[in-house]
C-alpha cells in the first residue's frame, strides 16, 4: 500500500528538465567527494601523461636531432641523418635486430606449446592443481633482474649447475654459457622460456575454462579421442587467446632488457634493440638523439603489431 506513494514521491516533477536533474545528482556529492575524485582521477591522469605520452613524444622528437643530454641549448635538429646512420653504418643494429627476431620464433616455438600443454593438463582438474599452477607461475611474478642472478649462479662455470651435472667444472673443461658468443643467446632464451612458459600457461588456462563443455561432450558422443576432440572442437575456440597470447609474445621479445642487462650487459652476441637505447642514451658518450632514433624504430615495429589487434578487437566488440 504504501509503495505506489512513495514511488510518486521520489520520481522527478513532469515538468523537470535534464539539466535541473544533473544539476540535484552533483548535489548529492559534497566538497569533499568531489575533491577526493578529483585527486584519484587527476593524479593517475597526471602521471600517465607526463610519463607515458610526454616522454614518447620527446623521444620521437629527439630522434631528428642531435644531443648529448647537458642544456636544451645543444640540441642541433640533423632531420633523418640518425636514421641513415642507424641502418647503414651501425655495425650492431642489425645484429641486434635479428636477435629480437630469434628471441620472438624461440618464445612462440618452445615456451607457448609448452604452456598450452600444461594448461591443458591442469584444466582436467587432476590432484593438487592449484599447487602445480603456483609452482609454474612463480617465475612470472619474480622480477627479471632477479631471474638472470639466479640463472647467473646456474650458469657459473665454476660452480653452476649446468657445468657440475655434465663435469665441464674442471680447469680445461669448462663452458662459458655467458661469456661464448656462440652460447650466451641460447642460454638467455633458456632462461626467458622458463619464465615465458607460466604466462602462456595462464593465458591459455583462462581460455580453456571458457570452452563450453558442451561442445566436447558432443565430442565425446560423436566417438572423438581426446586428441581428436582438442585439434577439432577445443583449439579452435582458442583462437581469441590465441591472438593475445601472439601479441603478448611479440611485445615480450621486443622490450626484452633486463634479463640480458643482467648477464652481460648486451655484450657479445646478445645485443638487442632495448640494449642499444640505452647503450647510446645513458651511457659513456651519450647520444641521446640518436638513442631516440632507435626508440622511434621499436615504437614503429611495436605499434605495427597492436595496431590491428586494437582494430579486430574493436569491431568485435562492436559486432557484439
Amino acid at each position: 500500500m504504501t509503495s505506489e506513494p512513495s514511488r510518486a514521491a521520489a520520481a522527478p516533477p513532469p515538468g523537470t528538465t535534464r539539466a535541473t536533474r544533473e544539476t540535484t545528482r552533483r548535489q548529492l556529492l559534497t566538497r569533499r567527494d568531489r575533491i577526493t575524485l578529483a585527486v584519484m582521477a587527476g593524479v593517475p591522469t597526471v602521471l600517465h601523461v607526463a610519463l607515458v605520452w610526454v616522454t614518447a613524444l620527446a623521444s620521437v622528437a629527439l630522434a631528428f636531432t642531435t644531443w648529448d643530454g647537458i642544456g636544451f641549448d645543444s640540441i642541433r635538429w640533423v632531420g633523418l641523418d640518425n636514421f641513415r646512420q642507424l641502418f647503414a653504418d651501425n655495425p650492431q643494429f642489425w645484429p641486434a635486430v635479428e636477435h629480437n627476431v630469434v628471441w620472438f620464433a624461440v618464445l612462440i616455438l618452445i615456451p607457448t606449446p609448452l604452456g598450452l600443454f600444461l594448461a591443458v593438463q591442469l584444466d582436467k582438474r587432476i590432484r593438487f592443481s592449484r599447487v602445480y599452477q603456483t609452482a609454474f607461475f612463480l617465475p612470472v611474478v619474480i622480477s627479471m633482474a632477479c631471474i638472470g642472478f639466479v640463472w647467473q649462479l646456474v650458469y657459473n662455470p665454476d660452480t653452476g649447475l649446468i657445468n657440475s651435472i655434465i663435469g665441464a667444472n674442471r680447469p680445461g673443461h669448462y663452458i662459458d654459457w655467458i661469456g661464448d658468443p656462440h652460447l650466451n643467446l641460447w642460454a638467455v632464451l633458456v632462461a626467458a622460456s622458463w619464465r615465458h612458459t607460466g604466462y602462456m600457461m595462464i593465458l591459455y588456462l583462462a581460455g580453456l575454462k571458457s570452452v563450453d563443455p558442451s561442445l566436447r561432450e558432443a565430442a565425446a558422443l560423436d566417438g572423438a579421442g581426446e586428441w581428436q576432440a582438442f585439434r577439432n572442437v577445443v583449439f579452435p575456440t582458442l583462437r581469441p587467446t590465441n591472438t593475445v597470447v601472439l601479441v603478448v609474445t611479440i611485445i615480450e621479445s621486443l622490450r626484452a632488457f633486463d634479463l640480458v642487462f643482467v648477464f652481460n650487459k648486451g655484450a657479445q652476441g646478445t645485443e638487442l634493440l632495448s640494449i642499444l637505447v640505452t647503450g647510446n642514451i645513458i651511457g659513456e658518450s651519450s647520444r641521446v638523439g640518436y638513442g631516440s632514433a632507435i626508440a622511434v624504430v621499436l615504437l614503429v615495429v611495436s605499434l605495427a603489431v597492436i595496431i590491428p589487434y586494437l582494430i579486430a578487437t574493436f569491431r568485435k566488440e562492436r559486432r557484439a
